[in-house]
């Protein structure tokens, strides 16, 4: 068994030799990879298995042009190693020799080793030690990482330079976690068929009973719909890791149309159309709008302003959490939109729109702060009227978190997998 051990000779060398020698005491391989760039005081010491020169020119670039590239173009330069890092660890984990990953590293190595990798395997052990990690300014840009795969991150807190006691502890818990990970052998394969589904808390009820009701012939696989845990869902249906997928809350589509805090883009129904498996959607989300936290509707906001959010239902959790009730035209422009994505499917028999009328989640049911049956309405007629014949809608007379209404996609999912109700 081998881990992967990365990171820049010439800013890292006594970490990283600390590291390889707790990964070759706990009795695995310690493959080393050095993407130095040139900016660092040490001259290197040890051999790397994979040199810098070698990573460059799998980036398309050889070294001395990296090197005469830093004083003008850091990112190019970031861009080529990370490239090239990506190609050689691909590779390498096809052959079959990456048991495990950890990567010691400032924000640059951070940069050059995720891309890399977000493209190996889920379950491979991935570990980064690095004192960038917390840092707010990069937030967002590093949660497109973190967010959709499996990378354990140890922030180092102190830099990852010298070998002081504080760095010592970090790189030997790092070592001794991935020799401990790699060595927990568990199948990677389902026992079951694996099926994905999209939750949040406003249908938690209902997604329940969904893995209530599919537990016995499926393993069920949840993904917080909160923007960053779709995006994970739909890399892994784009995959094809799932049998099916049920996608109860689609609302990265709806938030992507009117500016909401957990947009996701055009392409948000792209991975289950292209799936070629199972699709069956709800519309759990499209009657709110994220647009916390509360203080911008004292500043000014765009959105609020633009969108006269102060003068509508609200959803306040927190400070930070707020829900916007969803107008009826807006509503129909979200039926309109998500139709003529719908409509594109190649394999249109395979896609299912679930529709809750008394509902689309638990804040908009009778009672609820966000209840709003007209803009409910306005959806569902613009729905039919949009949405291609080749598509079935199927209503059901209750709410989303009703066990009738999970009654209904369970029986569908089921005679669409060719099996019978247990």
């Amino acid at each position: 068994m081998a881990v992967f051990l990365i990171g820049m000779l010439d800013e890292r060398e006594p970490a990283l030799l600390l590291a390889k020698n707790e990964i070759l005491a706990r009795g695995l391989d310690a493959h080393l990879v050095d993407i130095s760039i040139g900016n660092g005081a040490i001259l290197p010491q040890l051999t790397a298995d994979m040199d810098n020169q070698r990573v460059a020119a799998a980036g398309g670039a050889t070294l001395d042009a990296v090197r005469t590239l830093l004083g003008s173009d850091r990112e190019r330069v970031t861009t080529i190693m990370a490239n090239g890092l990506e190609a050689l660890l691909t590779e390498a984990h096809a052959d079959g020799q990456v048991d495990g990953i950890l990567a010691v590293t400032g924000m640059t190595g951070a940069m050059i080793c995720l891309p890399a990798l977000t493209k190996l395997p889920y379950g491979l052990p991935k570990v980064l030690i690095t004192s960038t990690a917390a840092l707010p300014a990069y937030a967002a840009k590093l949660a497109r990482f973190f967010g959709r795969k499996d990378i354990t991150v140890m922030h180092s807190v102190v830099d990852t330079v010298g070998l002081n006691f504080m760095v010592k502890r970090l790189i030997v818990n790092g070592a001794a976690a991935v020799c401990g990970m790699a060595k927990a052998s568990m199948a990677d394969i389902a026992p079951k068929p694996a099926i994905a589904i999209t939750e949040f808390g406003f249908c938690d009820t209902c997604a329940h009973f969904l893995r209530d009701r599919l537990d016995s012939e499926f393993d069920v696989i949840s993904f917080h719909a909160t923007g960053i845990g779709e995006m994970a869902a739909l890399d892994f249906v784009g995959q094809g890791r799932f049998e099916a997928f049920i996608d109860l809350v689609p609302a990265g589509f709806s938030e992507y149309l009117l500016g909401g805090n957990r947009a996701l883009g055009p392409d948000r129904f792209d991975a289950g159309l292209q799936s070629k498996r199972p699709y069956l959607l709800a519309p759990c989300g499209f009657d709110m709008l994220g647009c916390g936290p509360i203080d911008r509707r004292d500043q000014q906001d765009p959105l609020w302003t633009r969108r006269d959010l102060a003068s509508r239902q609200l959803l306040i959790q927190d400070a930070m959490r707020v829900q916007a009730r969803t107008t009826e035209e807006e509503m129909q422009h979200i039926a309109r939109q998500t139709a003529k994505r719908l409509n594109s499917a190649k394999a249109p028999h395979l896609v299912k729109f679930f529709v809750p009328v008394k509902g689309f989640s638990s804040v908009s049911i009778r009672g609820g702060v966000l209840y709003h049956p007209a803009a409910d309405n306005a959806f569902i007629e613009t729905l039919r009227e949009s949405l291609s014949e080749t598509i079935e809608i199927i209503t059901v007379d209750a709410d989303i978190n009703s066990p009738s209404f999970c009654d209904a996609v369970s029986k569908v999912l089921f005679k669409m997998m060719g099996l019978s109700l247990p």
